[in-house]
Order: structure tokens, then sequence, then C-alpha cells
């Protein structure tokens, strides 16, 4: 038994997701990220439960992984795919076109034209430029209309980018209809990792007087995209995720009412706690005397998985061979020559202070947004492997 396998048995406290434990008796000599699909079945399982009549349409963004998307297939699940090779991918993976929505509001017109092709008839929207498009290259689809929300109190908010203000929602609306097109619903994102479900009552009091004046207005709604924001656990408490989606659909039941269709588009809520990163230690260093925190570089960093760093939004936790040992804070970086990739310095990480080059550590949690943030070769390094389980 090799000393990082040792130093984590060690450990009487630690409870080992079945990637981490796999990652403990496999070898790995780049960065590989490991995924158990039954982990993902067991998610949906809760969350499907907890939302009940809403029908969950995973982000294949947040992990595209054929076995996960084999496994969600198998269980009912349906996709919310942002390009044609998302699409291709869900397809693939034995999804039926109308299990599909072009969940993107910014498309190519090819990409449309291809994706009426193929049988998708699900369309989003935030402008009226992208409403043409839609009428010209898929006419007669059924579209739904993204709105800007505000005061976000997730983890990372998703504002601006994506959606139409509600001042102008109800003419975007009113102009797919004139296109020929079917406006049947809105959506919205209440921010990614939106840790507590009492979080997402203002931003659906926002979304809720909207749709309540455009059906005044005369459209006949249908649809409710509540998008994602679903948590994961990333060492501050979320709640389990049954009860949690369970206390969203109440809330959406109070605002809005019996509405026929309501999606939910959970991804990271779905496959991050099914992910663990085997990766490794490359140096420990002080950058002067008396400089108060080590700098400990891994092998892995912001442009090989770890975007979501990123202003210091998405707190990975890690384990290594060491926990037993003391520990002390660290800044921690990553390989690359870009001065930009430094994971933790505002806040550093607490790491065993005998930890030294050649170290194996897990990043715990990182299923969701890490492969798929991965650079083709930034400086040379590979992309993130990927091993299902």
């Amino acid at each position: 038994m090799n000393a990082f396998v040792t130093g984590l048995v060690a450990r009487d406290d630690l409870s080992l997701t079945r990637a981490e434990a796999h990652i403990l008796t496999h070898r790995y000599d780049r960065p590989t990220l490991v995924i158990d699909t039954d982990a993902v079945a067991r998610q949906y399982a809760q969350l499907a439960q907890g939302l009940g009549r809403a029908r969950i349409h995973y982000a294949v963004k947040a992990n595209p992984a054929a076995g996960i998307l084999r496994t969600l297939v198998r269980l009912g699940s349906c996709f919310d795919a942002a390009s044609r090779a998302e699409i291709e991918a869900c397809l693939a993976a034995g999804a039926t076109p109308d299990q599909i929505s072009f969940g993107k509001t910014v498309k190519k017109p090819a990409d449309i034209a291809w994706a009426h092709q193929a049988g998708l008839t699900l369309f989003a929207a935030d402008a009226e430029e992208e409403l043409d498009k839609i009428a010209h290259h898929a006419p007669g689809a059924r579209v739904y209309i993204r709105v800007i929300v505000e005061n976000s109190e997730a983890d990372w908010p998703l504002t601006r980018k994506f959606g139409v203000s509600r001042d102008k929602a109800l003419d975007v609306m009113a102009h797919a209809a004139a296109c020929g097109l079917e406006p049947v619903g809105l959506s919205f994102h209440v921010g990614s990792q939106t840790r507590r479900a009492t979080m997402w009552a203002p931003v659906l009091d926002q979304v809720a007087a909207i749709w309540h004046a455009a059906r005044a207005a005369g459209h006949d709604l249908s649809l409710l995209n509540i998008g994602g924001g679903f948590p994961a656990f990333y060492g501050q408490d979320v709640q389990p995720p049954a009860l949690y989606a369970a206390e969203v659909m109440a809330l959406v039941t109070e605002r809005f009412g019996p509405v026929v269709h309501v999606m939910a588009e959970p991804g990271r809520g779905l496959v991050a706690e099914a992910g663990a990163i085997s990766a490794e230690v490359l140096l420990v260093s002080r950058k002067s005397d008396n400089d108060l925190h080590r700098w400990v570089y891994l092998d892995i960093g912001k442009f090989s998985g770890l975007a979501e760093t990123m202003d210091e939004a998405i707190r990975y936790q890690f384990l290594t061979g060491r926990d037993h040992e003391p520990t002390g804070p660290c800044i921690l970086a990553g390989p690359s020559c870009d001065s930009a990739d430094v994971l933790y310095e505002k806040r550093p990480v607490e790491l065993p202070l005998g930890l030294g080059a050649g170290d194996r550590i897990v990043i715990r949690n990182c299923g969701a947004y890490t492969s798929t943030y991965a650079s083709v070769g930034f400086n040379g390094f590979p992309p993130l492997d990927v091993v299902e389980i």
C-alpha cells in the first residue's frame, strides 16, 4: 500500500466516493477526471423525485461524457443542448429529437437549420433577430423567451449576457408570434450554485410578473423553463437534492399556478459530486524567506479544467496522502506560463505542511465544468482525460 493510500486510509473521519476510491487504486500519469455514472443515476433519481411534475433537461455543457448521456437517456431524461455538437452527442446516446431543446439564445443560422432538419422543435431566443433566424430556418417552431433576472443570491450570478429585459420581453414575444413561431413560454437562470431553495423566491417573483403580464396580453403560455442553479457541495452545506428541488417547485407553484410544462436544467447539480480529479503536486515554494504563504503548483490549472476557480467562485475541496499531518495556508496555482493561472490566492487553501513535489492530490466533486473547460493544449499540456466507471 503506497503512502498516498495509507495516508487517506488513516483518516477514520473520511467517507470516500466511488470515484475517489477508484483514484486511490489507480495511478494516472496526467490529470484525469473519474466519473461515476451510478452516482449520476442516483442524483437524477433524487432530483426527479423532488421536482415532481417538472421534466429534467440535463444541461449537457456541464459534462457531455457519453456514459453520462447514455445513463440519462436510459432514465428518461431530456436534454438542454447549446450547440450542434451537443445535439449530435445526445442523439448518438439514444435521445430522440423531442427530448432535446436548443437552449442557447445565440445560434448560427446553419445550426438552426440543421437542428430543424434533425427534428428539434423547441428553441430558445432573447432577441428579435434571433427569432427571425429561427422563423426562416425552423418555420413554425416553438420558442421560449429567456428573460434577465436581477438580485440573484447565487455564488455565481449569470446576468446580462443572455436574456431580455422585463420591459422588452412582451415585445419580443409578440415578434415571435408575428414571425409565425409559437411563443410557448419563458426561461431564466437563477444563477449557478444557488445553495438554498429560498434564494429562488425574489427571482421567481420577477419572472412571475412577466409571465402574468404576457398571459394578460393574450399569450397562451404553457412552458416555464426554470433553468439550472441546483447546487453541489464545495465545502458549504447544501440541502439534500430531493428536498431542495421540492422546495423550489413549491415556490414555483405558489407564483405560477399549474403550469402545463415545467422544465428544469440541472447540470452541476446532477454531475459535480459524481466526479473527482486525480492530480499531482509539481512544486511547493516560498517567494521570500519571510513569505507568509507557500505557493503550491499543481499539474492542472485554470486552462486544463479548473476555469471555475475564476474569481474564486467555486471552492474545490482536496484530499492528499498527508491529510493526517499538520496543515497551513497556501496559494494554489496551475502549471501554465500564464500569470492568471492562480486558483486560490484571496482566500488561501489549507494543505499539509509536508506536501511536496510528486505528491498525489484528489480534487473532489469536480464532475461538472472541468472536462468541458479544459483547453485543447495550452502550453502543450494535454486536455483533461476522462475515465467513466
